[in-house]
């Protein structure tokens, strides 16, 4: 079928759905629907779909849209849940499973007929990894029925007015119920309250004097305080304590009124240091260790544990951005991986993001973004360079969750990349208006072909794990739900390391890597790669510098229709 999205924003749920749906053999296209409703009637027109399905939706459709054709909405809650802040409430409330649900559009909000409906666990998580993972693989299951429903043309749909529905109505989840007490709260609201806002759109509050919204939250079980005092910095985010404990609150935004300059998410140390007009924020930095003794219940972004002959290097970094410093503190821990007595390496997050590459935001908020951007380049080639060169033991990359342009690179480093079925992989640079480097014309040509790499560069579209796969991005599929998948990556680890040929295998990459370097050394990749970006970093007028801005500042750019090839090119 032609099958048009509508959303507010081509974002993950949005991506995954497009992916799976043109896996199944439909033609898909997308519309926004933050340039009004003028666009979508456009593409309505144009595209003339057999049906339209809105993944992320934070505005109606156009009446007249809906009237004169079948309108899917996703909705992030069960079956007769209605209200703009779903997800806000199943966090809030410590709901043990919820759901999504599969309407027809109509005129009243979340009242329409119900096409399918699927639900999944609540695990203690952020609102933001909840909605990437069991939130999204809920969805695409019962988005797959509704279309394969629709097409049957013989099922009727469900209505609310059923017996079987019990519709709830829960208001917008504003900040008057997330406003943390300090005084008072105990931790574990506290963390409730973090985790419920933890992408969007954080707990405003005030430190330093100035308003800020805080966004994420981790226990920490030793560091101590007055309730709300700021204790210690780790990793750039900042320790505050509690009534009977202490949280890690890994990222600020400046409230847009506060005169900062920078009002977007990035690290509260960061933040708080540009608020005292220093390059820290004064607070004492309590480290981790690397390897985590197994009681300590505490923050950190970069972990390693061994099992047997098998070596774990886990991280996890806010939108799976990585700024210099984070690059440079994996890369110091990468080396010390591996001088550890291992024969395999796993690198990745326990869930969530892989990696997206460079942070974007970090270097928004830099006093220099072009010279911010070639450090945090340089810092992530560092690391990718780093993994190509290791010929001693095989490298796993696996893959949580999705993973975009220097990310899914990073990936591609690695000897094998296993990808949690419900991943999302964006192996392309151009729609930041970015030539790319970390080693990908070394890298995805080696694995896909030339032909591929070009297309997959080129064309800038989503692309799900199964066709990763397919095409020779992705070397082993693991079909696990988001919580049950490192049990299944640490079963698989164990049996690669315990294969007879392993000797072999770690012999035949070595010789294959010696191969390749008399062919053409890394460095020559290295350097023509970054003698492209280096023109773009440094010019003023180039289209990265105003898409990064949009992108961060989240401000409308570009046409509505995300899969349009850039300026100066055909639709």
């Amino acid at each position: 079928m032609d099958i048009l999205l509508v959303a507010s924003a081509f974002n993950s749920l949005s991506q995954r759905v497009y992916a799976e749906l043109s896996d199944q053999g439909h033609r898909v296209d997308v519309v926004l629907a933050t340039h009004g409703a003028d666009p979508v009637r456009a593409a309505v027109r144009e595209f003339r779909p057999h049906l339209i399905v809105a993944p992320m939706l934070k505005t109606a459709l156009p009446e007249d849209v809906w009237r004169e054709h079948t309108c899917l909405i996703v909705h992030p809650g069960p079956p007769g849940d209605r209200g703009p802040s779903s997800l806000d409430w199943a966090v809030a409330e410590q709901a043990p499973r919820w759901g999504v649900t599969v309407l027809q559009a109509e005129a009243a909000m979340d009242a329409g007929d119900i096409w399918a409906a699927e639900p999944f666990p609540v695990p203690p998580v952020g609102k933001s990894d909840l909605y990437r993972n069991e939130a999204s693989d809920a969805a695409v299951t019962a988005v797959v029925l509704a279309v394969r429903r629709y097409a049957d043309a013989a099922y009727k749909p469900r209505p609310q007015t059923d017996d079987r529905v019990h519709v709830v109505w829960r208001d917008a989840y504003r900040q008057e119920r997330r406003r943390i007490d300090w005084e008072n709260d105990s931790t574990q609201r506290v963390l409730r309250a973090l985790r419920g806002a933890d992408s969007q759109p954080g707990v405003l509050d005030e430190l330093l004097g100035r308003e800020v919204f805080l966004h994420g939250g981790h226990l920490e079980d030793r560091l101590r305080g007055r309730p709300g005092e700021l204790l210690a910095t780790r990793a750039g985010a900042v320790c505050r304590a509690t009534r009977d404990g202490a949280v890690w609150i890994p990222e600020l935004r400046p409230r847009k009124n506060s005169g900062d300059p920078a009002p977007f998410r990035r690290p509260a140390a960061a933040v708080l240091a540009a608020f005292a007009g220093q390059d820290t924020p004064g607070l004492p930095e309590s480290a981790a260790p690397l390897e985590l003794p197994a009681h300590r219940r505490t923050w950190t972004d970069i972990r390693y544990r061994q099992r047997g002959d098998t070596g774990f290097l886990t991280f996890s970094f806010p939108g799976g951005a990585m700024s210099t410093d984070q690059c440079r503190r994996l890369l110091a821990a990468y080396r010390y991986a591996l001088a550890r007595p291992t024969s395999v390496l796993v690198l990745g997050s326990d869930r969530d993001f892989f990696s997206n590459g460079i942070h974007l935001n970090v270097i928004e908020a830099a006093a220099d973004p072009a010279e911010e951007s070639w450090a945090n380049l340089n810092a992530i080639d560092d690391l990718v360079e780093a993994v190509l060169r290791t010929t001693d033991r095989l490298v796993v990359a696996a893959l949580a969750g999705n993973a975009a342009a220097g990310g899914v690179m990073l990936a591609l480093a690695a000897d094998q990349v296993w990808c949690r079925t419900g991943a999302v992989l964006n192996p392309h640079y151009r729609r930041m208006g970015l030539y790319g480097s970390e080693f990908w014309t070394y890298t995805l040509p080696r694995r896909a072909g030339a032909g591929t790499a070009r297309r997959l560069t080129e064309e800038a579209l989503p692309l799900s794990a199964a066709s990763a796969a397919r095409i020779g991005l992705a070397d082993r599929l693991v079909p696990a739900a988001a919580g049950e998948f490192t049990a299944e990556v640490e079963r698989l680890a164990a049996a690669l390391a315990a294969a007879p040929d392993l000797r072999r295998r770690i012999a035949a990459k070595a010789a294959a890597r010696h191969a390749d370097e008399e062919k053409r050394p890394l460095a020559e990749y290295r350097r023509d790669e970054l003698a492209r970006m280096h023109e773009v970093f440094f010019d003023p007028g180039a289209p990265y510098h105003a898409l990064r801005s949009a992108f961060v500042r989240k401000k409308p750019a570009g046409t509505p229709w995300p899969l349009a090839p850039l300026a100066g090119e055909d639709r």
